[in-house]
């Protein structure tokens, strides 16, 4: 049994190849993957800078190659990590490590959103709950035990640093937020520390744009009025869940000659909310989640001693988790050599007595006993080992708790063929 993941984050990838590694929906995604017959388990984790796949099973490594062909997804943007690197990478992302913005607070959530999602959806077995439950309460202590995500740590709030980098100040400048979902609030709360003139908050839902507006003591407009109150500012933040463009080149060149002064425009939606053609526009800037890179080069540098302290807590940890895991796959596989017993047994027992009615006339009283004796016989017959696998968990022997998973069940089952029935003719002696 082995745990791998295959990994497309901002590290190797661009905002457009992000978009591209994501195809369909969770479930059908899960679906796919589930429908390789040596893959158990499935996690999938999707955020605005990483698709991640989590797999539990045996020659995972090459099946997660395989759907990753299927998939499109260029090999050069791909990480493909197995058993320990790949514990340690759920761990990290968990904690921050692996963000845009180090030490972000948002991820944490989306990996208890994901994890809870495949979990409805049945993809969730021992092994994955066990790892995400760790990678959820790791995330929490590296947090509660650093100071990894204190001050700007969000995609929002490097938006803003963005736009304040590039006009060299927000104060007394006129800003439009357009979506009042998770990232437009981020922006807002990290904008009205700023002092700009003016923050209007635009949403296609009525209320939401209101809420928010209210909430960083912006002004509400309509979604329809956009165009007309972009004549006047000098921002744009864009942080949608529109599956379409909502800005489009036409759009903008119209506005643009309308005004005598340049426009920023920071699109930090995924799938993009702003049409690329956008940036070709005289006076306009666009800046999207791949320019955000310059303020998470900045940010590490300043989190770089938090950064290390939680490095060596998610290293403890891993630790702990692997023999976690050692000690649920020995008990996993000496249930499963159990219950294999057990269904030969009761097997056994009811061919036994069916010879034993029709030679000995004997009635169903004798159930019991048959029943009893065969109960002893497995106890005592596998007390040894089920004892060996417990030893071999404690002494981080992984290869005996495979053998046993490989004999007693899993992806290893395998039927009656003409091995065994030969087998069983040499053993029952001559005819």
């Amino acid at each position: 049994m082995e745990i791998s993941n295959l990994v497309v984050s901002h590290k190797k990838a661009t905002i457009d190849e992000l978009q591209k590694a994501w195809h369909g929906d969770l479930k059908s995604l899960i679906d796919r993957i589930l429908a390789y017959p040596n893959i158990t388990e499935c996690v999938i984790l999707h955020t605005c800078n990483r698709v991640e796949v989590y797999v539990c099973g045996y020659e995972t490594v090459n099946t997660l190659k395989e759907f990753m062909k299927e998939m499109g997804v260029p090999k050069r943007i791909v990480e493909i990590n197995t058993d320990e690197k790949a514990l340690e990478h759920i761990l990290r992302v968990a904690s921050g490590l692996e963000s845009m913005m180090v030490g972000e607070d948002q991820i944490l959530g989306q990996v208890k959103e994901y994890y809870h999602l495949c979990k409805e959806l049945g993809s969730v077995g021992d092994i994955l709950d066990l790892v995400f439950k760790k990678a959820i309460q790791v995330g929490k202590k590296v947090r509660k035990l650093t100071n990894i995500n204190k001050g700007a740590v969000s995609i929002g709030s490097a938006a803003v640093e963005l736009a304040e980098k590039r006009l060299g100040s927000l104060k007394g400048k006129k800003v439009i937020i357009i979506g009042a979902g998770k990232m437009g609030r981020l922006v807002g709360k990290a904008i009205r520390t700023k002092s700009p003139e003016k923050v209007y908050v635009a949403n296609r839902t009525a209320e939401k744009g209101f809420a928010l507006a209210k909430e960083i003591g912006g002004i509400p407009i309509p979604f329809s009025d956009v165009k007309e109150y972009l004549q006047e500012c000098d921002v744009v933040i864009t942080a949608t869940s529109a599956p379409h463009y909502i800005i489009k080149k036409d759009f903008v060149e119209e506005i643009m000659k309308k005004r005598d002064k340049p426009l920023l425009i920071i699109d930090i939606a995924l799938p993009r909310d702003v049409e690329p053609e956008v940036g070709e526009i005289n006076g306009v800037t666009l800046c999207t989640i791949d320019d955000l890179r310059e303020i998470s080069d900045e940010n590490l540098r300043k989190r770089l001693n938090e950064a290390k302290k939680a490095e060596k807590i998610v290293k403890e940890e891993v630790k702990v988790l692997l023999k976690q895991i050692k000690e649920l796959r020995a008990k996993k596989a000496v249930r499963q050599m159990y219950t294999l017993a057990q269904s030969v047994k009761e097997e056994e027992i009811k061919e036994l007595f069916n010879k034993l009615k029709a030679k000995y006339g004997v009635g169903e009283d004798v159930l019991p006993l048959l029943d009893s004796f065969a109960e002893s016989f497995i106890k005592k017959f596998l007390r040894m080992p089920t004892v060996r696998i417990k030893e071999a968990a404690r002494n981080g022997n992984s290869s005996i708790i495979e053998v046993a998973e490989f004999l007693f069940g899993g992806a290893h089952n395998v039927p009656e063929g003409e091995d065994e029935k030969t087998e069983k003719r040499e053993t029952a002696g001559p005819v």
